[in-house]
């Protein structure tokens, strides 16, 4: 028995021509500064004019309100999401200092790709090509940022071991112990042997 998403909604439906007109109202919802309605009647009249501009060439059945509120409330529900992550990573930013950087980008990054591979999942409905673009771009600038802060805690481990390394012998020279000596030493503190 095949699986799969299920039939396609009117949204999914609609021409490449009319993605602009769904990421309009898109951003119209998530400003909500107007009413669904005034959208949706905007929306509709957008549509016609599309089909309208095409003089026949193009033609489309424009999603019923009911299909735009399936459309609008999908959207609540991912600005929710994206406002509790931005809202979690600001808590997160509070609480860290400039010490513990490294772990929250680690942190920051991942919560960034468990957002957008959600949004590919199960949220992937009416997810547009230019928001699944953005959403590889976050999720790549996330990697970046968390290789950026592993390869830098790398070589301040080592910038500090060698630090430590030159502070053991310093006073080893100045206690009088042997060289072997002072190796054994910065073995068993840093680890480090030559």
């Amino acid at each position: 028995m095949a699986t799969g998403r299920g039939r396609l909604s009117s949204f999914d439906l609609l021409p490449p021509e009319a993605e602009g007109i769904v990421a309009w109202a898109a951003m119209e919802l998530a400003s909500r500064e107007r009413t669904q309605t005034e959208i949706y009647a905007d929306f509709v009249s957008q549509c016609q004019a599309l089909m309208a501009e095409h003089r026949g060439e193009l033609e489309f059945k424009i999603p019923a309100f009911s299909s735009f509120n399936r459309y609008s409330i999908r959207q609540a529900r991912l600005s929710r999401r994206l406002e509790e992550t931005r809202e979690i990573v600001a808590v997160l930013a509070q609480k860290h200092d400039a010490q513990s950087s490294d772990d929250l980008t680690v942190i920051t990054g991942e919560m960034i790709k468990s957002v957008v591979l959600h949004m590919l999942g199960d949220g992937s409905e009416g997810i547009q090509p230019k928001a699944l673009k953005e959403l590889a771009e976050a999720f790549k600038h996330a990697q970046s940022a968390q290789n950026l802060s592993s390869t830098r805690r790398s070589k301040e481990t080592a910038q500090l071991q060698e630090k430590l390394g030159a502070a053991v012998e310093a006073v080893a020279k100045a206690k009088g112990l042997t060289a072997e000596t002072a190796e054994q030493i910065k073995a068993e503190i840093l680890g480090v042997t030559k």
